[in-house]
């Protein structure tokens, strides 16, 4: 006699087309990934090919132009008590960001814990450091359209320059800008306990995490290309 046992709930499923409307709207899981987290990998692989194109774009034009390209760390200097410092600004923006991948990291390792409180002020505290970022960007931008760089020209060097900063590191601040709404949206929730209220379930900490590491990432690799190149 068979020890196996079958689950008498899934000889009644139907079948064909049918069966696949019910799974679909029962919600039903493939290899124990859920459906937000799945969701957000698809979102987030499609931003790579967007991101990917700018960069490539970026080098194209860099490699291309026959004009001169700016120096950086001259364009991107800050003055402090009178001497220049080479991408000081940036390295402070470059810091920020990589200090809010560690508490988004402590806020899903909290969420795990089902730790409220730990998890609703470390999501705000990485929603802070993301605004400081964006803050310091708009500084960035308003300081190089008072010295004339704009999308079609700029008094350094290549024209070409203008238009890939102000696209490349626009939409990458769009997407911060994204990312600190998203998570005081969810912090807020936590808070207020509505993911207690769903079994305890903070799983959506850890999609809003893995949005945002992924946003930290990708500055890594504008920092990389655009502000040392």
């Amino acid at each position: 006699m068979s020890d196996t046992t079958i689950d008498s709930g899934a000889l009644n499923e139907p079948e064909g087309k049918q069966g696949v409307v019910h799974d679909f709207s029962r919600d039903k899981q493939v290899f124990g990934m859920p459906w937000g987290k799945a969701m957000m990998w698809i979102f987030l692989l499609s931003d790579t090919f967007i991101f990917s194109c700018f960069l490539v774009s970026y080098m194209n034009v860099r490699i291309s132009t026959t004009d001169p390209w700016p120096n950086p760390s001259e364009v991107f200097g800050l003055t402090v008590f009178g001497v220049s410092v080479p991408l000081l600004l940036i390295a402070i923006m470059t810091f920020i960001l990589i200090t809010s991948s560690g508490t988004m990291a402590l806020a899903v390792n909290m969420g795990y814990r089902k730790n409220k409180t730990a998890t609703f002020w470390l999501m705000v505290a990485t929603a802070i450091l993301g605004a400081s970022f964006v803050g310091m960007q708009a500084f960035e931008w308003s300081k190089l359209i008072a010295e004339g760089v704009r999308p079609w020209a700029n008094p350094f060097g290549a024209a070409q320059f203008g238009s890939s900063f102000f696209m490349i590191t626009g939409f990458h601040g769009m997407h911060v800008t994204g990312g600190v709404i998203y998570l005081l949206w969810v912090a807020i929730r936590v808070k207020r306990g509505v993911y207690e209220r769903r079994g305890n379930n903070y799983e959506i900490v850890e999609i809003a995490g893995l949005y945002w590491h992924f946003v930290d990432l990708v500055w890594v690799f504008i920092f990389a290309f655009f502000y040392l190149w």
